[in-house]
């Protein structure tokens, strides 16, 4: 490719609404361009990345045993319906009627789809494992899409799907996908880690998240430095942090006037915030009244809540008319004496000794609470449900919890008979008798993954290509490109990379030098080849690394020698 017919508009300037490093660079490198909030056009360099990206993904699936299909994205409502999501999806999914009123949706993901195109094909073990994937368009009607790729409303994404006779089958293939991930992502030259991960709007059972660290991530990690455990802050499962043993004292309600916040109960009382309990109120979409409690210095997970209680898919905050119906009131509440509420209290707080929690009327509150003593042990539930924070004891060793952030760039779910359950999708097995599918799901976000490269590699030039997915592997430029000499002899030396296999673009543009390197180092490409003046009078050839900015020399008759061995430690 010559640059003078590659379409590739790079800006000097960032637009005003990127925010992360990622989307600044994307747009001004002419990678993408905004279409619509959350919706872009890939230009022709980041199409080439993505490319790259959905080869390396393609290469490991298949050689994983997955087979490549294509699905509809319009999707019927009728099986959605069908498995229950309709309802609970929720407002994400972008919705549509055909001019005869048929209801359809965009595929936010295809777990419905899958399950009824092998309900209707697959009836017998013999057939068994199957792994079936694509690469296509989803859409999810976010909120408040931003960040570039990282949360958008239309997006590319490999989906593949397992279906096995049994659990033992089911685990196998999740081992399979779990570890095709680590080569992807390892060929992507992405420093990632898989962590434990809810399941979310997917269901199922096991799960993890392959997280490519990065302080701009969304995701926030727990992980242990003395053993090998990781896992997202909705998933993480805590050990029960036990109180030293007191004698028991009397329960006794106390005015503590205008102290509605744990802070201000704390002061008036003169107490350790480790003393406190904290409530915190939601309702689901049935307005059922939730309330969490947990120790004062900790914060509820609202995953971990909503786990906790059947049948609640979406958690809000508890309008005060619930809290007050229910005979409490907030910023004073507690489990002792209410009424008509989910009740669920953090297994730390159950370990708490003549502890502080409010008494359910506005201005008082009750001490020397012991909850194993005051709270109805028939009308509460006991769960981990508090949030992880940095020096938690680490679920398996015990050792203090370290926290990062990273960018989730693929998950893999375990979903069992979720959806063959739901749809009714059978085979037959070995003695001739119907069971159902067990099912497992794997997804990666390959805008995603583009983006979380260049969040983990860029400098204040531009991107720094891992040369796996780099647009160009190699770039070839004559300083002046008006001069016939250096474009014949840069022309030679693209020729001769193109020839070998390399993934070469020859900068022929009539350009100041200036403006093509800088243009080079915004792109990224991981070797820059410079043709001079000094290059026709030496016959020496200029090679730069743009990860490390080192600059090389060679002679004319070893450089695709030495540039292919180059890029063999890119």
């Amino acid at each position: 490719m010559k640059a003078t017919q590659l379409y590739a508009p790079t800006l000097r300037e960032s637009p005003a609404e990127a925010e992360l490093i990622s989307h600044k660079l994307m747009f001004r490198a002419g990678f993408i361009r905004k279409a619509a909030g959350g919706i872009y056009s890939y230009l022709p360099l980041g199409w080439r990345t993505m490319k790259k990206i959905m080869q390396i993904i393609r290469e490991e699936m298949d050689s994983a045993g997955g087979q490549e299909i294509m699905m509809p994205i319009v999707q019927p409502a009728e099986i959605w319906q069908e498995s229950g999501r309709w309802a609970v999806y929720g407002p994400e999914m972008m919705r549509l009627k055909d001019r005869h009123g048929r209801e359809f949706a965009l595929g936010p993901t295809h777990e419905e789809m899958i399950t009824t195109l092998i309900r209707d094909e697959v009836k017998s073990y013999k057939q068994l494992p199957l792994l079936l994937y694509q690469i296509q368009n989803k859409y999810r009607d976010e909120r408040r899409p931003r960040f570039g790729l990282m949360r958008s409303r239309e997006f590319v994404m490999k989906d593949l799907y397992s279906f096995d006779k049994d659990v033992d089958g089911m685990n196998i293939s999740y081992q399979k996908m779990y570890d095709a991930y680590d080569r992807i992502f390892k060929r992507c030259g992405l420093k990632f880690r898989p962590v434990e991960a809810d399941n979310g709007a997917i269901g199922g059972g096991h799960s993890h998240e392959f997280t490519a660290l990065a302080s701009s991530g969304e995701s926030s990690i727990a992980y242990c430095e003395n053993c090998d455990f990781a896992a997202s802050d909705e998933k993480a499962e805590l050990k029960i942090i036990k109180s030293a043993p007191e004698e028991l004292k009397p329960l006794e309600k106390v005015q503590t006037p205008a102290c509605h916040t744990i802070e201000l109960v704390k002061n008036f009382l003169n107490v350790p915030i480790e003393k406190t309990i904290k409530a915190v109120a939601f309702m689901d979409d049935d307005e059922r009244l939730i309330l969490a409690f947990v120790r004062g210095d900790h914060d509820v997970n609202e995953i971990k809540v909503m786990n906790c209680v059947e049948g609640a898919n979406h958690l809000y905050m508890a309008e005060e008319k619930l809290i007050n119906a229910a005979g409490s009131c907030a910023g004073f509440m507690s489990p002792i004496g209410i009424s008509d509420a989910i009740i669920i209290v953090d297994a730390t707080v159950m370990e708490m000794y003549n502890a502080v929690a409010g008494a359910n009327e506005i201005d008082a509150h009750f001490i020397n609470v012991t909850p194993k003593r005051d709270f109805n042990a028939e009308k509460i539930i006991v769960a981990d449900i508090r949030m992880v924070q940095e020096g938690d004891p680490c679920p398996k060793c015990g050792k203090p919890l370290k926290m990062t952030r990273g960018i989730e760039v693929g998950q893999v779910f375990t979903l069992g008979k979720k959806y063959s359950e739901a749809l009714n999708a059978k085979f037959l097995d070995e003695d001739g008798k119907e069971r159902f599918f067990e099912m497992g799901c794997y997804g990666i976000g390959v805008g995603r993954t583009m983006a979380a490269a260049i969040e983990q590699n860029n400098d204040a030039d531009g991107i720094i290509w891992n040369k796996n997915i780099a647009p160009f592997e190699v770039v070839v430029v004559p300083v002046n490109a008006k001069d016939d000499k250096q474009l014949a002899y840069a022309e030679e030396i693209y020729n001769e990379l193109a020839k070998s296999g390399v993934d070469v673009l020859l900068d022929d543009r009539k350009e100041r030098a200036g403006v093509k390197f800088k243009d080079c180092d915004l792109i990224g490409y991981p070797l820059r080849v410079t043709i001079s003046p000094k290059t026709l009078e030496s016959g020496n050839v200029e090679v730069k690394i743009r990860r490390s900015g080192e600059f090389m020399n060679f002679a004319r008759a070893e450089v695709v020698k030495n540039i292919l061995e180059l890029l063999k430690t890119l």
